[in-house]
This record gives structure tokens, C-alpha cells and sequence, in this order.
């Protein structure tokens, strides 16, 4: 292919302007896009946070008034412990003025840790003609006595024979003697057990100085009764078939009144 042939310059020239126009205008274009462009790129404008500042005082009462609402529950856990405490503190000591008549009540009317039962049914004449019936056919038991005293208490206390033999629903009369060998007038109180322990619910005791407020003047010695029976039912009970002795004990303890008028052992010192 041959090239194209220009008559002159001017022809050439004129040839040309048309794809420079064009040129022109394509490159006239690309502006106006990016004009258009932009602008859809800005039809949402951006936006600023706002931000509103409450009051201190307005956040200070919301935080008090929180902190108030997490204390009530542990006030009120500490008002019941409180409470709780009291009444254990109270009890405590209730208990303690009422724990020497308890046991003796207790003790008496169970027989438990040896302890005599102490008859109460001998108001009816025809219950003591039941209990108070020796039992001839039976063998005699024999009844041994022993007796000590707590180390502060400076008194010698004996029994004054060392064993006495009765029948079942035999009544028996016992002494012990006291001595007080101090310089002072002392209170003594006593208590008192059988052995061996399954025994106590059929030794009955008439009279005693058990549990009772024992005042001797100093150096005095005074004797005390005990004044006692077997039951007959003694004899119907299957675990008291090997049973021929019986051991009665006393011990004495040092008491005094306390500031309320009770009257206490005076505790041992360590």
C-alpha cells in the first residue's frame, strides 16, 4: 500500500484538525465525570457527634442513691447477725443459772449418769405398801458407799460405814460426815451418782443433802443422812440378774451466791 499523497501543506494541515478536535474532546470529558463524581460522593454529608455534659450534682445524687441501695442489703445481714448473737449471748446465760436445777431435775427423774431417781410417789399409801415390801425370796445386795471432795474445797468428807445389805423394797439408813478444816465459814453442794449406771433408775432416795446448800462454820463437823431403798422392779429387770454390789458416791464442791443471789460451784483453777 502506497502512502497517501498531500497536494501541499495546506492540504495536510486541513486533514489533521479533525482528530485533534476529537482528541479535544475526549479529553474535555474526564473533567465533567469527575465533577459528577464528586459530587455524588458528597450528597451525604458527614455528620459531627454531639455530645451533651449532665450536671456534677445530678451525677453525684445518682451515685449516692446507688450506693445507698447496695448497702441496705448488708445492713440488714448485720442487723440479723447481731440478733442471732444476742440470743445466743442470752441464752447462754440463761442457761447457765438454770443448769444445776435442770440436771437435778433431769437426773432424778431418769436416773441418767447414775443418778438415784428420788420417789415422788410415796404420797400414796398404797404405792408404798408395793415399793416399801421387802422382798424376802431375793438375795441381799450389797451397798457400798464412798465419798470425796473437789481440791478447793477444805473439807473432809467420809462415809461412816463402808457398806450396809438390804432386800429389794428394804428401806436403809446411811450417814456421812463432814469436817470443815479451814478458818472461814465455806458453802458445800453436792452430787451424787451410782454405779454400776444401769442400777440408778432403781436406787430411790427417800432423803439426801444432794444438790442442797451445805453451810459449815469453821471447824465444824456435821453428820448427813441418806435414807434409801431398792425398787422391786429391780428384780424383774433381766440385766440386773448379775448385779449383787451397788457403790453410791458424793462429792462435795465449793459454792458461793453470785452477784444475782444464785448459788454456783466456785470453778477450779487451772
Amino acid at each position: 500500500m502506497s502512502p497517501p499523497r498531500y497536494r501541499s501543506l495546506l492540504d495536510l494541515a486541513t486533514r489533521w484538525k479533525c482528530p485533534s478536535r476529537h482528541l479535544h474532546l475526549r479529553l474535555s470529558h474526564p473533567p465533567t465525570l469527575s465533577r459528577q463524581a464528586s459530587s455524588h460522593t458528597n450528597i451525604h454529608p458527614r455528620r459531627l457527634l454531639q455530645t451533651t455534659s449532665k450536671p456534677r450534682q445530678h451525677a453525684a445524687s445518682t451515685t449516692q442513691a446507688l450506693h445507698e441501695q447496695m448497702r441496705r442489703p448488708s445492713a440488714h445481714k448485720n442487723a440479723n447477725v447481731l440478733y442471732y448473737t444476742l440470743s445466743v449471748i442470752l441464752g447462754t446465760v440463761a442457761l447457765s443459772y438454770g443448769s444445776v436445777p435442770l440436771y437435778k431435775t433431769i437426773c432424778q427423774q431418769t436416773g441418767w449418769g447414775g443418778t438415784p431417781i428420788k420417789d415422788t410417789d410415796l404420797d400414796d399409801e398404797e404405792t408404798i405398801a408395793q415399793k416399801l415390801t421387802p422382798v424376802t425370796s431375793s438375795r441381799r445386795l450389797r451397798i457400798t458407799f464412798a465419798g470425796s471432795t473437789s481440791d478447793i474445797l477444805p473439807w473432809k468428807f467420809t462415809p461412816q460405814q463402808r457398806e450396809v445389805r438390804v432386800l429389794p423394797g428394804e428401806t436403809a439408813l446411811a450417814f456421812y460426815t463432814a469436817t470443815n478444816q479451814s478458818d472461814e465459814d465455806v458453802i458445800g453442794v453436792a452430787t451424787y451418782s451410782v454405779t454400776p449406771g444401769q442400777v440408778a433408775p432403781y436406787f430411790s432416795k427417800i432423803q439426801c443433802f444432794c444438790f442442797e446448800e451445805q453451810r459449815l462454820n469453821k471447824g465444824e463437823t456435821v453428820d448427813m443422812p441418806v435414807f434409801f431403798y431398792i425398787d422391786p422392779e429391780f428384780l424383774k429387770d433381766p440385766a440386773m440378774q448379775k448385779i449383787d454390789t451397788i457403790t453410791l458416791n458424793y462429792t462435795f464442791f465449793k459454792a458461793k451466791y453470785d452477784k444475782d443471789g444464785h448459788l454456783a460451784p466456785v470453778p477450779m483453777p487451772y
